[in-house]
């Protein structure tokens, strides 16, 4: 397995490592450590050997380039450096099979090089027929993007890929696991299934799974109710959207509160703490909205896709990239109400609370989104899927 070190690219394929590893496959994954802390605990309880590599990404204080071109030029810089660190790992020791993250570049070119079959894992949305045209013509117009597609068909046409087309090697991988419910892919019933299969989150499999490996967490004695807030991992310095939060929900009757504020945010700019709110830089995301009855998210696509397997309405309150998105996905599902940052006062974030949770049809279309990405097979699917395409269930 080759990765990025992002935390919401870690955690959605971490349950399908562990179960390769307890099915008796020799499992590699190659990552940066030092960019990955809040994840190296539950990267090492899945038995996979750590292959360290450094990265260039800007994962560590958050510092992403707001313009879409310089981003996607800093995956391809990151790949150009990563490639030949993955070499010197791998070229001894080749595996099997390849999978990979959707943010790596590297690894598909060095699959191709060595011949390997390769499988991509896609934590968000996958492209789809017509995608180039939809979505990369407006890309591709962006200045500099001429560019950045000369640097990258440079380096493809270097680096042993035998794929030489920019637009094939980003969006159309040979063969890909989108690690979604199919619910929150635009234009689903254009993707090429032939390419790719959804199998849902990957959560653990109750009979091997053993202890869980994102953490436990107790619903509090007397919590009639729980609401979990939490913008993930990247976007969390918003101490004036958590006060909002802690004015709308602190001492809410019949409310416990479990408010995430990572690490960008010090506790002491919350003022004080009503007493049916607990505060933490880092919580058990799941483990906490399968005991959850709302989450505020900021409709991240983790966060998106627990939500729905948990059947917990949404509050979804977007701060970058895809999660505006998501955020309208999710409103058009039934199971959510947007409120963007600088309208996210406290009474209109009661009022959606208050409205989100007393509507059946909302309960309905949760409970009915959730049995969809259940069947959809999970980690257990998507191991056998791999074991399959690596040849390995002969």
């Amino acid at each position: 397995m080759i990765g990025i070190p992002a935390v919401s690219h870690v955690l959605p394929s971490l349950e399908i490592i562990r179960q390769l590893v307890a099915r008796g496959h020799r499992v590699t994954y190659a990552n940066d450590p030092a960019a990955v802390e809040q994840t190296a605990a539950h990267l090492a309880s899945t038995g996979a050997e750590p292959v360290p590599y450094t990265s260039s990404l800007p994962v560590a204080d958050n510092n992403w380039p707001s313009d879409p071109i310089a981003a996607m030029e800093l995956f391809l810089d990151d790949a150009i450096a990563v490639l030949p660190q993955l070499r010197a790992a791998y070229d001894q020791d080749r595996p099997d099979l390849y999978l990979y993250d959707i943010g790596s570049l590297a690894a598909r070119a060095l699959a191709e090089e060595q011949d390997r079959p390769v499988v991509q894992l896609s934590p968000t949305f996958v492209a789809w027929d017509g995608y180039r045209e939809e979505v990369g013509a407006q890309l591709w117009g962006l200045p500099g993007a001429d560019a950045l597609r000369a640097k990258c068909a440079s380096w493809l046409a270097d680096c042993g890929a035998t794929t030489k087309d920019v637009d094939t090697y980003l969006s159309l991988p040979e063969r890909a696991l989108a690690l979604i419910p199919r619910a929150m892919q635009p234009n689903a019933e254009r993707v090429d299934t032939d390419r790719v299969t959804f199998v849902g989150p990957c959560f653990g499999v109750p009979s091997a799974e053993g202890p869980s490996a994102r953490g436990t967490w107790r619903r509090p004695d007397g919590a009639e109710r729980v609401l979990l807030v939490s913008l993930g991992s990247a976007y969390t310095r918003q101490p004036e959207f958590y006060r909002h939060c802690l004015a709308a929900f602190g001492g809410l009757p019949g409310w416990h509160v479990v408010l995430q504020i990572g690490k960008y945010t010090d506790p002491a700019e919350l003022g004080e703490i009503p007493e049916n709110v607990e505060v933490h830089s880092w919580v058990p995301q799941l483990a906490i909205l399968e005991q959850a009855d709302a989450f505020v998210t900021h409709a991240g696509m983790g966060g998106s896709a627990e939500g729905l397997r948990t059947a917990t309405p949404m509050i979804a309150v977007p701060q970058g990239a895809e999660q505006f998105q998501n955020a309208d996905r999710l409103v058009g599902l039934g199971v959510a109400h947007r409120i963007d940052t600088e309208e996210a006062t406290p009474e209109r974030l009661r009022a959606a609370l208050s409205a989100l949770t007393s509507d059946p049809e909302v309960a309905r279309r949760c409970a009915e989104l959730s049995a969809e990405a259940r069947a959809e097979g999970g980690t257990r699917r998507a191991v056998e899927l791999i074991e399959q395409y690596g040849g390995f269930d002969d």
